[in-house]
């Protein structure tokens, strides 16, 4: 079965192509959806696949800014960008990024990159699962107690409102996501996202997300189309400071990107048909599924870590696409069903 494994000539091994292809299609399914580059599922998979996890870092950077690309401009159809707030956010992300990425060359040379990289990354995956199921809870509790939270409706955590009490100039108004706050507050999320961007390899979505929502306050669709946005121009970054570092793959790259084109229209025109909070319960489920297969890969159970997150990331796929199918359909019935009174 020699065909199914291909070469990869800068970090010289060789990989099972097919995985890199479902990994590429599903992370377009579930970033295009969720808001983000997916990397949180890729630096691991890569990793599990048999690159080295510098080689994986910074592989999936520049993976990360091509598929981004494809899921912001169909986001911005729809009205879920807000640039102004995007572009803010930058200076600390670029800043962040580059700290990220001197740490890991750091532990690199010192032989600690996989180990540590792993663990960091089951810490912050557990906190931000944490963050999104006891949101979760505390929304459907007040729900029960019969308490709206104003525009948003009933909201489970609300640390943001505390967050634009800050009154530190210069004060911003940002039009789509509907909020006022002092620039500084996009600012520093963005610079510690930024850092742990440039060192887990991802291009900061599974971080910036939930931080846009809870610490800046974006109504959840908002975030998805903003976050993609920032996670294009940061990806881009992390690439061409991994590629001056000599650890991207090219080839793996572009393989990723053939299924991850596909990928992406079909997670983003899912956002139009699903309520926030499935889209938040979706995703943290799938940090826990992560979360677990990094856990199983750290202690050499590598099958099975394999099986784990590329079984979650096929069932949250398909999870998605039935959303697609069933709103469009359903979108198309009511068309007709109002198109004899026109």
């Amino acid at each position: 079965m020699e065909w199914l494994y291909m070469h990869m000539p800068i970090a010289g091994v060789n990989i099972f192509w097919p995985g890199m292809l479902l990994i590429g299609f599903s992370v377009g399914v579930i970033g295009g959806f969720f808001g983000m580059g997916g990397a949180w599922m890729v630096t691991p998979g890569l990793n599990i696949l048999g690159f080295p996890m510098a080689f994986a870092i910074g592989t999936d950077m520049a993976h990360i800014a091509g598929k981004s690309m494809i899921s912001t401009v169909r986001h911005a159809k729809f009205g879920n960008v807000d640039y102004k707030l995007g572009i803010v956010m930058l200076a600390g992300t670029m800043v962040g990024i580059e700290i990220g990425a001197q740490i890991v060359m750091y532990l690199e040379r010192i032989g600690l990159v996989g180990s540590v990289v792993r663990w960091v990354y089951v810490v912050f995956l557990a906190l931000i699962a944490w963050m999104v199921f006891y949101d979760y809870a505390k929304a459907v509790s007040k729900k029960k107690k019969g308490v709206v939270d104003g525009e948003h409706g009933t909201e489970g955590v609300t640390w943001y409102k505390t967050l634009h009490k800050i009154n530190i100039p210069p004060m911003m108004h940002f039009k789509a996501a509907g909020i006022t706050c002092s620039a500084w507050l996009p600012i520093m999320v963005s610079m510690v996202t930024g850092i742990l961007a440039g060192f887990l390899g991802i291009g900061g979505g599974l971080l910036r997300m939930p931080a846009l929502i809870y610490l800046i306050g974006c109504p959840t669709h908002i975030s998805v189309g903003t976050d993609l946005f920032e996670v294009m121009i940061s990806g881009l970054y992390g690439a061409f400071t991994y590629a001056l570092k000599g650890r991207i793959e090219m080839v793996a790259v572009f393989v990723m990107l053939t299924g991850a084109a596909v990928g992406a229209q079909i997670g983003t025109i899912a956002t139009k048909y699903a309520k926030g909070y499935g889209i938040r319960i979706a995703f943290g489920l799938a940090v826990l599924c992560c979360m677990l297969s990094i856990i199983l890969k750290q202690f050499k159970f590598n099958a099975l870590a394999a099986v784990i997150i590329l079984g979650a990331i096929a069932l949250i796929c398909l999870w998605i696409m039935k959303i697609m199918f069933a709103g469009a359909a359903q979108e198309l019935r009511e068309k007709k069903a109002a198109s004899p009174q026109a």
